[in-house]
């Protein structure tokens, strides 16, 4: 097959984590007769510099035209004035919802050989396989803001269609793995929560009758998320709850460099980025873990172009390539570890 894929190198270490990736994407087109191009163009700090805009128009509509889009990652001291007007930030959030993508896919499954890294006991981490979706274009994000001297205000609104949507593709996910969707919310204390605790269990019952539908608020979930990650399948929740509880998911996993992300809608299009930001304080060593990005790639494969195989064989290269103990400097031993490419060049290896 033929794809166009859009690659947004974005900031920090952006630049060097996706140019790591793209041969493992070359790799993969010659090994299974497939023609990707791909197209690079600005997002975020980078674009505020030469365009004076984090979202470029030009960018924005060669994301629409693509089958999928590659993105390392956004922001630095440069431009992080929490007061600017202008941040790096708005521009994922605004090609998020432009292209309509609300569901968020961040899967947590540590690797053995990377148990080490994490700070939790490896004996919780053992056979923990999770898929956390959160909502990505509502909630208190994309609510109304208001500032003045004295007071700031900003609104959290969901409506049941953005509920619905979220949890059907959560729930799908849940009937294809192990049967159990664990919803997030805070619905003692916020009315959002209570509409969407109230869609949740409705589309679970009359839609999914086979997958068990569990609530949890998300303070107690914090909590066993560290206490018991193996009890948790596919995770639901919405925009802001999501961004906290899987940055706190990624410490399973040992690294963030370790973990991927799809932002999906309702079409073939989406988003794939590693969860990590843009680690300004390594930019330009060449010492960046690629692996998140590479199995960002993976899921671009499955979710975006359909290559299940493909993806499978990525995801297998990057486990081979831990299980060889080639690791980057953020899962090796103080001092130690080996550097961007050679890491990257590890997985195109086994992809041959």
């Amino acid at each position: 097959m033929h794809a166009d894929i859009v690659v947004l190198p974005g900031d920090g270490i952006g630049p060097e984590i996706v140019a790591a990736t793209l041969p493992v994407l070359e790799a993969v087109a010659s090994r299974y007769g497939h023609a990707f191009s791909f197209a690079e163009h600005d997002i975020g700090g980078v674009a505020i510099d030469r365009h004076g805009e984090p979202l470029p128009a030009a960018t924005l509509e060669a994301a629409r035209r693509a089958d999928a889009v590659l993105l390392g990652a956004v922001g630095g001291p440069k431009w992080s004035d929490p007061n600017a007007k202008v941040r790096p930030e708005q521009g994922l959030l605004a090609i998020r919802k432009a292209l309509g993508l609300f569901a968020n896919l961040r899967p947590v499954r540590p690797h053995a050989a990377a148990l080490g890294a994490s700070p939790i006991k490896s004996e919780l981490l053992q056979g923990v396989d999770i898929m956390v979706v959160r909502e990505l274009t509502g909630g208190i994000y994309f609510g109304d803001k208001t500032r003045s001297e004295t007071e700031a205000t900003d609104l959290c609104r969901y409506s049941v269609v953005e509920i619905e949507r979220v949890v059907r593709s959560a729930a799908a996910l849940a009937r294809a793995r192990r049967g159990h969707l664990t919803s997030v919310d805070k619905a003692n204390v916020l009315e959002t929560s209570r509409l969407w605790r109230d869609v949740t269990t409705r589309v679970m019952r009359d839609e999914f009758p086979d997958v068990t539908l569990e609530h949890q608020l998300v303070d107690s979930m914090a909590m066993h998320l560290l206490s018991k990650p193996r009890a948790y399948d596919v995770i639901v929740t919405e925009n802001m709850f999501g961004d906290i509880l899987t940055d706190e998911a990624s410490m399973l996993a040992g690294s963030l460099g370790l973990l991927a992300s799809a932002s999906l809608g309702s079409g073939k299009v989406g988003i794939y980025e590693p969860i990590h930001g843009s680690a300004p304080d390594i930019a330009g060593k060449g010492i960046a873990n690629p692996y998140a990005t590479i199995l960002s790639a993976a899921m671009l494969l499955r979710h975006s172009l359909g290559l299940e195989a493909e993806a499978a064989a990525v995801e297998a290269a990057v486990s081979s390539a831990l299980d060889a103990k080639v690791f980057t400097a953020d899962l090796a031993a103080a001092g130690q570890g080996v550097d961007t490419r050679t890491a990257a060049q590890a997985v195109v290896d086994r992809l041959a």
